[in-house]
C-alpha cells in the first residue's frame, strides 16, 4: 500500500478518538468539528452544517472543471458497548457498532494525503454525512443543496465488512442492497376482563393473526424470482395480567431491490391487515414509510472502481459478483442523484469478524490504509493530471 505509516498511525488515533466519543444521527457535534478542524489543518475548504451536521470539505488542483466526491458517514448507534479496550465508548448506551468511526477516518486520511500530493487535476468533494443509521442524514444533504452546491460528475463510498479478508474488495454492478421501508399497524378491538374475553375484540389475538398473516405477501404475491424480506419485529399491546387490550401495534420493516415490489408490498400489507382485523370484527390502520430507496451502482463507475481495487490489491482480491445485501444504506439517495459506486471492504475474517450493530464490534485499524488507498487512487485515475 502507498499510505505511508505515519499516516496510518494518525487515522488510527482519530478513528480510536472518534470511537470513544461517539454521537447518534443529527447529533456529531463533535465528530464534525473533528473533520472540519482537520480539513483545515490539511488546507482544504470546510463547510460545516450541511444537512444539519454534515461537513464538506473542497480541494481543487490544477485547472480542469472535472469534479469527484467521496463519502463517509460520521454517527453512531444505541447500542451498551461490551468492549473493554482503552477505546471504547465513554457514553453510555452510544457505540460506534457499524464502523463509521473507521470509514470518517479513512476518508480524512485520504484527504490530507491529496492535499499534500496534488496528483490529479479537478475538484474533489469529500462528503461526511451524518445520520445513515435511518433517519435521513443523506437525504437531509441532498435536500440541502449538495450536488447543487458541491457538483459531482461521480460519487464513490464504502462499508466495512465483517468475515471478509482484509486486503479484499467487493464490488457489484447494479442493485447492491435493498431498499427499506419501516412499518406500523394499529388495531383496534375492545378492551375486556381477561375472564371474559366473548365481550370484547382481542386486539392481541388480531394482532397475531396478521402477523402470520402478512408473511403470505412474500411467498404468495412476489414473484418466486424476485427477492424481498417482510419483518414483524415489534408487538405492543396490553399492561396487566387480566385485560384484554383495547388495542395493539405490530410494527417491523421490509426490504427489496425495487421501488414496484416496495409499493407492491406497502399495498398487500393495508390489505391484508384491515382484512383480517375485519374477520375479527376490529379495525388495523397502516403507516408503511419508504426509508431508503434501493441502493444502484453505475454500471460504468462499478467497473471502474473494481479496476481501481484491482490495481491496489490484484484482481484475485477483487470480487465483482458479491451476493446482494438485504440490508439498507442511504448512500442510494446520493446515487439516484449522481453515478456512482458503493463497494465493501475487507474487515477482517478473524479480529475483524465480528458482526455490525454487536455490542462487541469494533472497526479494525488494519483496514485503514486499504480504504484510503482506494480513495486516493480513485482520484488519481478519475481526475488524471
Amino acid at each position: 500500500m502507498f499510505i505511508p505509516e505515519a499516516l496510518h498511525g494518525e487515522m488510527r488515533e482519530w478513528r480510536r478518538d472518534i470511537h470513544a466519543n461517539p454521537e447518534l444521527g443529527f447529533q456529531e457535534k463533535r465528530t464534525a468539528e473533528l473533520v472540519a478542524s482537520q480539513l483545515e489543518a490539511f488546507g482544504i475548504e470546510v463547510h460545516r452544517g450541511v444537512g444539519r451536521t454534515g461537513v464538506v470539505g473542497v480541494l481543487k488542483n490544477g485547472s480542469s472543471r472535472r469534479t469527484l466526491g467521496l463519502r463517509a458517514d460520521m454517527d453512531a448507534l444505541p447500542i451498551h458497548e461490551a468492549n473493554r479496550f482503552a477505546h471504547r465508548s465513554r457514553h453510555d448506551g452510544v457505540m460506534h457498532a457499524c464502523g463509521h468511526d473507521g470509514h470518517t477516518a479513512m476518508l480524512l486520511g485520504a484527504a490530507k494525503h491529496l492535499a499534500r500530493t496534488r496528483g490529479f487535476d479537478g475538484t474533489v468533494h469529500f462528503i461526511f454525512q451524518p445520520a445513515e443509521e435511518g433517519i435521513g442524514g443523506a437525504r437531509a444533504m441532498v435536500e440541502d443543496g449538495l450536488f447543487k452546491r458541491f457538483p459531482c460528475e461521480a460519487l464513490f463510498g464504502m462499508h466495512n465488512r465483517p468475515g471478509m479478508a482484509l486486503g479484499r474488495f467487493a464490488v457489484r454492478s447494479g442493485p447492491m442492497m435493498a431498499g427499506g421501508a419501516f412499518f406500523d399497524i394499529d388495531v383496534a378491538g375492545r378492551g375486556a376482563h381477561g375472564a371474559r374475553p366473548e365481550s370484547g375484540i382481542d386486539s392481541v389475538l388480531v394482532a397475531a393473526h396478521i402477523a402470520t398473516a402478512l408473511q403470505s405477501i412474500v411467498s404468495r404475491n412476489l414473484r418466486p424470482v424476485e427477492t424481498a424480506v417482510l419483518s414483524v419485529t415489534q408487538i405492543h399491546a396490553g399492561d396487566a395480567y387480566n385485560v384484554i387490550p383495547q388495542s395493539a401495534r405490530l410494527s417491523g420493516t421490509a426490504r427489496a431491490f425495487s421501488t414496484e415490489v416496495m409499493e407492491m408490498i406497502g399495498r398487500n400489507m393495508a390489505r391484508v391487515a384491515e382484512g383480517v382485523a375485519s374477520g375479527f370484527g376490529a379495525s388495523a390502520k397502516t403507516d408503511f414509510r419508504a426509508i431508503f430507496p434501493p441502493l444502484v451502482n453505475d454500471a460504468n463507475e462499478a467497473e471502474f472502481a473494481a479496476g481501481v481495487c484491482a490495481e491496489l490489491v490484484g484482481a484475485a482480491n477483487v470480487r465483482r459478483d458479491p451476493p446482494l445485501i438485504m440490508a439498507s444504506e442511504d448512500f442510494s439517495y446520493m446515487l439516484a442523484e449522481v453515478p456512482g459506486c458503493y463497494l465493501n471492504l475487507g474487515n477482517g475474517d478473524g479480529e475483524g469478524a465480528c458482526e455490525v450493530h454487536n455490542p462487541s464490534y469494533d472497526f479494525n485499524d488494519a483496514a485503514l490504509p486499504y480504504g484510503a488507498a482506494f480513495f486516493v487512487r480513485a482520484v488519481e485515475r478519475k481526475l488524471a493530471r
